[in-house]
């Protein structure tokens, strides 16, 4: 594999300008952020909720054709240590030393796959990101095997449907289509990990004996972990030929697994490794059984604990392990419901719709239309995810893979009503996960804690809870979620012990409050015609012939790609 130039634009903040803070030497944790465009290190002063500083540098995407989203290995792995860099020479202006960091934790982005060689070192292949869709002839090949050819067939071993989102498919694609990879195989040179596992590997020493592990949160989401065991299910992976050396150990989602092995950080333990949703949901404090956040950034994703117990959905959701906070520790479950398409809905209509220059206009525009008049957006870019799991939902128009009809729905349809149904399309996709667990949890959640980049629009986070019908409450929005749950869950591991979690934080996080403005009756009309939009939107991946449109009512807009969105008025169709 070829080396790539790293990105030159990073930005680096220092959160607390407070001189006095540094006067007083408190242990500092620091976290790993792996996420799906950019890499990240925060450091924390132990149970403190405010960043002292924080260092980021952007990830290239790799999309090699349309619905394939790839990154380079080493390119990842080179932006973690260069911000760790620029943390460490940082923390000398605030009058700390690297002896001062107690301890590193990880949160990273969940189900990208990556297959490297032990003995070199060197990745057999680019990662394949968790939304990338080209495993789905493998799903198809899967579910022929199965009884009834279900989706649902493995749910019982491992709490997910066989779906091209999770690691086990795009382990099985890689096989079967990369030389490199079954070479390697045969050699017994192959290892296949999660983002997680190919950091703390190098991190920890690489072919000089780097730790090969991941933790039950991303285990959880590969399709090949038991969700019972916490191990590698036999079946699963018998299922796709592996041998177990091929996987890493599973451990606990906090307690010390190793060093890292080479400056500026050497000799500082990695003591909490989590998927990055699973950290958010600790970040929000959800520690208690129905309680639930969601983390709306490129995907959305809402997570709802149920304790110890393993809540096995019959509609449409995900069960997977929240956390595992020790070695000896119970495992705590949850739910949840992955949305495909949140805001990069959003750059898609900056980048291909050209409807508006900035992302910070959306909010804007959409709130120069008191509604949308009636018109219905599914951005089916990849399929949709939970609780529908159809790969084959694409716009409902096709025409050739070159175009799609946008339909023109009245004289009066602006691009603000698009853009202002892009934004309803994320609340209505979160309102069908919600809807999944009332029916699988035989509750209703009374309240949805909110984080993530996206949040910063308020109309977004009133939408939100106008569809839903339930208080929204948004935390402060210069809080990362993810990383202040990684810190927490760092600093409470044993041996290490200079975070209490279930003490309140010295800086208590403020939280602005979203109450819903419509009535049932409403919302409840708005939602029928949504469930009747994604209802039209569903087989059209696999239409080959083109559609001819000739009524007078459907105009020709642009050449847009035809997988990436449907726009109808109820009414006129």
């Amino acid at each position: 594999m070829s080396s790539v130039t790293m990105p030159v634009s990073s930005s680096t903040s220092n959160i607390s300008n407070d001189p006095s803070a540094s006067s007083k030497k408190e242990a500092l944790v620091g976290v790993i952020i792996e996420g799906t465009e950019e890499a990240r290190f925060v450091i924390y002063k132990a149970e403190n909720t405010k960043e002292i500083f924080t260092h980021r540098i952007p990830i290239r995407q790799i999309s090699p054709r349309e619905g394939w989203l790839e990154h380079d290995p080493k390119e990842l792995l080179q932006a973690v240590k260069d911000c760790m860099t620029a943390g460490v020479k940082e923390l000398e202006k605030l009058d700390y030393g690297v002896e001062d960091i107690v301890t590193v934790g990880i949160s990273n982005q969940r189900e990208t796959t990556i297959a490297w060689d032990i003995s070199t070192g060197e990745p057999l292949y680019n990662a394949i990101v968790w939304s990338d869709i080209r495993a789905d002839s493998t799903v198809d090949q899967i579910l022929a095997k199965v009884p009834d050819n279900s989706k649902d067939a493995l749910m019982p071993l491992c709490g997910l449907p066989i779906s091209p989102y999770f690691s086990a498919l795009k382990i099985k694609w890689l096989i079967d289509n990369v030389p490199a990879v079954r070479w390697a195989i045969r050699d017994r040179r192959c290892r296949f990990g999660t983002v997680d596992s190919w950091l703390v590997w190098n991190l920890t020493g690489g072919v000089k004996g780097g730790l090969f592990i991941t933790d039950v949160t991303n285990a959880s989401r590969t399709m090949l972990m038991n969700i019972e065991s916490l191990q590698w299910d036999p079946l699963t992976v018998k299922s796709l030929h592996l041998d177990y050396d091929l996987l890493p150990e599973i451990r606990s989602s906090s307690e010390i697994y190793g060093q890292i092995t080479e400056d500026p950080l050497r000799g500082v333990p990695i003591s909490a490794i989590l998927g990055n949703q699973q950290s958010s949901l600790i970040g929000e404090r959800c520690f208690e059984v129905g309680q639930a956040k969601s983390t709306y950034r490129k995907g959305c994703f809402l997570v709802y604990n149920t304790g110890t117990s393993r809540v096995h959905s019959t509609h449409g959701l995900e069960t997977t392990v929240a956390y595992k906070l020790g070695k000896n520790a119970p495992p705590v479950y949850a739910l949840e419901g992955s949305v495909a398409v949140a805001g990069s809905a959003m750059k898609w209509l900056r980048d291909n719709l050209k409807v508006v220059d900035n992302i910070t206009d959306i909010e804007k525009s959409a709130g120069d239309v008191p509604s949308t008049g009636d018109v219905y957006f599914v951005p089916a870019f990849s399929g949709l995810y939970a609780p529908y799991w159809r790969n084959d939902a694409r716009g409902e128009l096709l025409l050739t893979p070159e175009a799609v009809l946008l339909i023109d729905i009245t004289s009066f349809t602006t691009k603000n009503h698009i853009i202002r149904a892009a934004l309803e399309s994320v609340c209505f996709q979160i309102r069908d996960i919600l809807e999944s667990m009332t029916k699988d949890c035989k509750c209703q959640l009374t309240k949805l804690q909110v984080n993530g980049k996206m949040t910063e629009n308020k109309l977004l986070m009133q939408l939100q809870a106008d569809i839903c019908g339930i208080p929204v409450e948004r935390s402060a929005t210069s809080i990362r979620m993810e990383a202040l749950g990684a810190a927490m869950a760092a600093g409470h591991a044993e041996g290490i012990e200079v975070w209490d979690i279930n003490k309140e934080p010295e800086t208590p996080i403020t939280v602005d409050a979203f109450i819903p403005t419509t009535t049932t009756e409403d919302r409840d009309a708005r939602y029928t015609k949504w469930k009747m939009a994604v209802k039209r939107s569903l087989g059209w991946a696999t239409t080959k012939k083109s559609v001819a449109m000739t009524d007078k009512r459907y105009r020709l807009l642009s050449s847009i790609p035809p997988s990436w969105f449907l726009i109808t008025t109820f009414g006129i169709l």
